[in-house]
């Protein structure tokens, strides 16, 4: 079963795909919002490409754990995405993802403006494997 995590923002979506076993979580890309239509037509590209079963959407959480305004956007667009494709939504606590992928692309030896193009899609894939992890161990 394929799964479609999601770290999304006020201006990008960041994108990643588990493997067919749901082991992994490789980046796919960073969309560029511009309406909730064109967000649900980039979405569904993917959608149907990798045969996706489940999204997994990060949830903004502050540092305390608590839920502030951006949460109820999350909810908000995971309500209408669970309404457009009939598919299963889960959250998962997006907390340090962009700092974890922040670090990843450090590691790496990334440019700081291949960086930027490509950080949502990073913090996408953490979300989704640290999601992944957790399925398998328990």
């Amino acid at each position: 079963m394929r799964v479609l995590g999601l770290d999304v923002g006020e201006k990008t979506i960041g994108v990643a795909v588990s493997d067919p076993l749901g082991w992994t979580a490789q980046g796919l890309a960073v969309v560029r919002r511009r309406s909730l239509a064109e967000d649900f037509a980039a979405l569904r590209a993917f959608v149907q490409e990798y045969d996706v079963e489940k999204f997994v959407v990060g949830l903004p959480r502050r540092t305390d754990g608590s839920f502030g305004p951006e949460a109820e956007k999350i909810y908000a667009f995971a309500a209408e995405l669970e309404r457009e494709f009939a598919l299963p939504v889960e959250y998962w606590d997006e907390r340090f993802s962009t700092a974890a992928a922040q670090r990843i692309l450090l590691e790496g030896d990334v440019s700081r403006a291949k960086r930027r193009k490509v950080i949502d899609k990073v913090a996408a894939a953490v979300i989704l494997q640290a999601y992944l992890d957790s399925r398998r161990s328990n």
